[in-house]
């Protein structure tokens, strides 16, 4: 159903938009950080494999194998934050549903957070892990089969730029990537030339200033602004990409520059699907398997899968 306009003023009154999220994302972590920890389920099972990479770093992944897995292909999984906050433990049941919803392994990668870290060292961490998993699936305890990376918000602008740089690199091909509300832009002040900015960027929970603080905080100098790796959107070739899903949200300020790198992509040659979620807000994966928005994703995803699974092959 459509916002009304009770609902609206209730999220303008939580969307915060004056807080300077450069001076809290501390105590943003905090928080988010006392929910209760995953607990084992009969439905699923899980555990822990590190892969370490040439230059020695670690990176942590959680392994999800659902009780009713469909052997053959695996969902590599970046969780969203804002490249700032967030992390496995707290997208626990994002992940957990994602299995199940999918009878597919998901894999979610803890990747380095800003500003402690900043650009490029998050995408690093993805980028090896999708190496490792693409080129050495030996090392895991089951066959990966057909891998597809797979994010949310930051973590499917890490999605995008791992498949960029796997292109240019050379070293392993991408074959699916899902990017789900990703943020691809670098301008999101009242200058955006997307309509969304402006439209959305105040009163739906996710606001233009959050997003801009966090690119500020995960950028390490203006320049980084103009890296395709960082964002998308400023790549200057688009070929050899990804078959790819791409699902927005209606009432996300990221909603028309993911649209935007969709019809890129498209225009590039690649196969692509654009999907509005309407009535949606920017995070809505979030809220669990009983919200229609997080439903139609997991069917939409699952379409992706098993109906091109034989045509990838």
């Amino acid at each position: 159903m459509a916002l009304n306009r009770f609902m609206k003023k209730a999220l303008k009154a939580l969307s915060f938009p004056d807080v300077d999220i450069r001076k809290i994302y501390t105590l943003d972590r905090s928080v988010r950080y006392l929910k209760s920890p995953p607990i084992l389920h009969a439905l699923y099972k899980r555990y822990d494999h590190v892969i370490t990479t040439e230059q020695g770093q670690e990176v942590l992944t959680r392994v999800y194998t659902p009780k009713e897995c469909i052997d053959g292909h695996t969902l590599l999984f970046f969780h969203g934050g804002g490249w700032v906050t967030e992390n496995i433990d707290t997208y626990h049941r994002v992940c957990r549903a994602l299995a199940r919803a999918t009878k597919s392994r998901v894999v979610s990668v803890e990747y380095r957070l800003a500003p402690e870290h900043p650009f490029p060292q998050g995408l690093d961490d993805c980028y090896e892990a999708a190496r490792e998993m693409i080129l050495h699936p030996e090392r895991f305890d089951f066959d990966p089969g057909l891998v597809t990376l797979i994010g949310d918000s930051a973590g499917g602008n890490l999605a995008a730029a791992v498949s960029l740089r796997a292109r240019d690199e050379g070293l392993f091909q991408v074959q699916r990537q899902i990017l789900i509300y990703p943020a691809t832009g670098n301008d999101h002040s009242e200058h955006s030339p997307f309509r969304s900015v402006i439209e959305n960027g105040r009163d739906y929970l996710l606001t233009a200033s959050h997003v801009q603080a966090y690119l500020d905080l995960y950028k390490r100098s203006e320049e980084d602004l103009s890296n395709p790796y960082l964002a998308p959107l400023m790549a200057s070739d688009y070929s050899r990409q990804p078959r790819t899903l791409l699902i927005t949200a209606q009432y996300d300020p990221l909603r028309d520059e993911g649209e935007e790198y969709a019809k890129r992509l498209q225009q590039a040659g690649n196969q692509v699907t654009l999907y509005r979620m309407k009535d949606a807000l920017h995070g809505f994966m979030g809220l669990g398997p009983r919200y229609v928005h997080v439903r139609r994703t997991h069917r939409l995803i699952n379409e992706f899968i098993y109906d091109n699974e034989n045509e990838m092959k």
